[in-house]
């Protein structure tokens, strides 16, 4: 792979950062792609290009504020309150969303010349999402190459990883520091560790804590 180009879908979140540190020392060649559907703190798209600027990548960022007027949420929207009831889906999950930001973003891997396409979709940690699962990405990536009849690879680096094994990932990579402290994860728009009281912050943190925990017990 080494040789090949690839397009990133990048929010300048832990887990698209974790993804394109993984595939610069995978790919000869990196792009990213970002997102602006009017999602609930600008500073998501800020941090994104201030990340992409400093690793020396090319960034493009796209409007998908269509989005936002179609499926209205709590992830697009400052009066809807965060809340995640048993047995439904979190009202951050925007319907279409993954699928559209891939099928985009195929479009654009096609127009530069790139076959791999990297997600940071996680069906361990994946909130309860339909479109972070395995078989849905799978399903997209035949779609997609028949649609354009062009060969696209979808990758998922982060598809079987729980947090504590996405910031074991970070570290590998030599990345951890920056995730740490440059990512922007927290639905409340603060970079690093974030609010702490947010799920997304929760969820970071639970998994670095464990993380830590895991490098303390086998150093001993």
């Amino acid at each position: 792979m080494k040789n090949d180009k690839a397009v990133v879908v990048f929010s300048g979140g832990q887990d698209s950062t974790t993804c394109l540190f993984w595939a610069l020392k995978n790919f000869s060649e990196v792009e990213t792609i970002t997102f602006d559907y009017g999602q609930r703190h600008k500073l998501e798209i800020e941090c994104a290009t201030s990340i992409a600027t400093d690793l020396g990548v090319k960034q493009t960022i796209l409007d998908m504020s269509l989005l936002n007027q179609l499926a209205p949420n709590a992830l697009t929207r400052h009066d809807v309150d965060i809340a995640h009831e048993d047995g439904q889906l979190p009202n951050t999950f925007v319907d279409g969303r993954n699928l559209l930001f891939l099928s985009f973003a195929a479009i654009a891997a096609k127009q530069a010349g790139a076959r791999h396409l990297i997600t940071g979709v996680c069906e361990t940690d994946f909130s309860g999402y339909p479109d972070c699962r395995d078989v849905f990405v799978k399903s997209l990536n035949v779609t997609l190459n028949l649609s354009m009849d062009y060969n696209f690879v979808i990758h998922t680096p982060l598809m079987w990883l729980n947090k504590a094994d996405t910031w074991k990932m970070s570290d590998e990579l030599g990345a951890f520091n920056y995730i740490q402290e440059r990512t922007l994860t927290c639905y409340n728009g603060i970079i690093g560790d974030g609010c702490g009281e947010c799920p997304a912050c929760k969820l970071r943190k639970a998994g670095l804590d464990q993380y830590l925990a895991m490098s303390i017990e086998g150093g001993a």
